[in-house]
């Protein structure tokens, strides 16, 4: 297993088992740059941070099942599940807050983490918008 293995299986485990913002922010350059479907570009540890503590607190006892684990030269990718319970409040883009909804969600997703000497410089999230704010009930009803 190399370096990048490495950091991304801490990050996975700071976000779901052993939630540790302090371990998560240790992981990222002072610099990181971080692109999720629902934030666009984030630059710099500490929104990337704060970032986290939001889906963290959203999704306090969240879980992640690995399906696919991959490392290429200082790059790991994860392909895998997220799931849990809604129970904490959700930050929207626009500065709003949404109380929580108590749905469970159960998401696909891909993670990509650029690492250079022993810290995440790139980090990529990948997953469906749609079906996450679909599976919280927050999207419109459609007409029958």
């Amino acid at each position: 297993m190399g370096q990048a293995r490495e950091v991304m299986d801490r990050l996975t485990d700071a976000l779901t088992s052993h939630p540790d913002l302090k371990v998560i922010a240790g992981l990222y350059a002072d610099d990181a740059v971080a692109f999720t479907p629902d934030e666009g570009e984030i630059r710099g540890r500490d929104g990337i941070v704060e970032y986290w503590r939001q889906m963290t607190e959203a999704v306090p006892e969240a879980t992640f099942e690995t399906l696919h684990a991959y490392e290429a030269g200082d790059t790991a990718i994860d392909e895998g599940i997220f799931s849990g319970r809604n129970t904490g409040p959700l930050q929207l883009p626009n500065g709003e807050t949404l109380p929580p909804t108590q749905k469970e969600i159960r998401i696909r997703g891909v993670d990509i983490a650029t690492v250079t000497d022993g810290k995440i410089v790139d980090y990529r999230l990948y997953f469906d918008e749609m079906d996450f704010l679909g599976q919280l009930g927050l999207l419109p009803e459609e007409p029958a």
